[in-house]
C-alpha cells in the first residue's frame, strides 16, 4: 500500500483545493519556511483520526479551517482526502472489504461548528472506523510513517533508554 495522493481544500494555509500525487519511493516535503509543509503533515494526520487540536498546533479544532487574509476570504468548510493504492495479492494489512479495491481513499471535513464527518471511498462512516481500517498497516494519526520537522534532530541527539524508547514505541 502507498499513499498515492492528498486533496486539501480549506485546510489551514490551503485555501483553494489543492493536490500533491506520490510517486513511488521516498517522498519528501521540502520548501522554504512558511509554505505549508506542517500542514501537509497535518493535514495527514487529521483526516487519520487526530483529535487534538493541539497536535495539530492548533487551539480548537475549528482552527484547521482556513481563516481567511486580505486578499482571500475564510472558508466554512476544511476538507482533506488521502487515496492509497494497493493490489490484490500485496500484503498491505488493510482489513474488511477495501482489501477488494485498487484503491481506497478516506476523506474527513468539518465545518465552522466543529462537527467532522469522515468518508471511506465516498460512503459516510465514523472515526472508528478510519482507525480500524489501518490496524495492522503502521499507519494512524501518530504513527511514525509519517515524521514531523524536530523528530529526526530529537532522535539523533537521544540518549540510549530514550532511543530504545522511540524504537519500542514505532514497533507497537
Amino acid at each position: 500500500m502507498r499513499l498515492k495522493s492528498l486533496k486539501l481544500a480549506g485546510f489551514k494555509s490551503f485555501a483553494n483545493p489543492t493536490t500533491f500525487t506520490f510517486r513511488h519511493g521516498i517522498t519528501a516535503i521540502v520548501g522554504p519556511n512558511g509554505c505549508g509543509k506542517s500542514n501537509v503533515i497535518d493535514a495527514i494526520r487529521w483526516v487519520l483520526g487526530e483529535t487534538s487540536a493541539k497536535q495539530l498546533r492548533g487551539g480548537a479544532m475549528s482552527d484547521v479551517i482556513f481563516a481567511g487574509t486580505q486578499d482571500k476570504t475564510a472558508k466554512s468548510v476544511a476538507s482533506v482526502e488521502l487515496t492509497f493504492e494497493h493490489t490484490q495479492d500485496e500484503q498491505t494489512g488493510i482489513r474488511h472489504e477495501f482489501n477488494l479495491y485498487q484503491e481506497l481513499s478516506v476523506r474527513r471535513q468539518v465545518n465552522k461548528d466543529g462537527r467532522s464527518d469522515y468518508f471511506i471511498n465516498g460512503t459516510r462512516c465514523r472515526r472508528r472506523d478510519v482507525v480500524d481500517v489501518f490496524l495492522g498497516t503502521g499507519l494512524g494519526a501518530r504513527s511514525y510513517a509519517v515524521i514531523e520537522q524536530g523528530m529526526i534532530g530529537r532522535i539523533v541527539e537521544s540518549s540510549p533508554v530514550q532511543l530504545r524508547e522511540f524504537i519500542e514505541e514505532a514497533a507497537g
